[in-house]
């Protein structure tokens, strides 16, 4: 493991309903070019790989009024990235095309795209 030069900060908080449900979920980036950024979010699904267990921790929180439309455009959007994030780690084109054909495929059907014509 690499020696630490230099730490960021990324911060989320969550506001509860008084129920425990979420209806705010607001991120920080501490260390962006432009100093302190807030962004306003309506959901997350943070992915961690433990170093020591070899296991995925996972966090999925979304607001009470993230309409279904939109958690299928953030569904979308998130399986062309983690396609794209797998090919740069892996150079495995074969997966990461199989991975674009199914966002493609999910895309056309929730209508977020429109249909090819293939």
């Amino acid at each position: 493991m690499s020696e630490v030069s230099k730490r960021s900060e990324i911060r989320l908080e969550v506001g509860l309903d008084q129920t425990g449900l979420p209806v705010d979920i607001q991120c920080f980036a501490v260390d962006s070019k432009q100093g302190l950024q807030q962004t306003d979010c309506k959901g997350m699904i943070l992915s961690l790989f433990d170093r020591n267990t070899k296991d995925t921790l996972k966090i999925d929180l979304w607001t009470k009024d993230m309409e279904v439309m939109e958690m299928d455009r953030f569904v979308y959007q998130m399986v062309r990235s983690l396609a794209d994030t797998y090919y740069r780690a892996t150079n495995n084109a074969d997966l990461a095309n199989e991975m674009q054909r199914f966002a493609q495929y999910f895309g056309e059907k929730t209508e977020i795209i429109p249909p090819s014509n293939y």
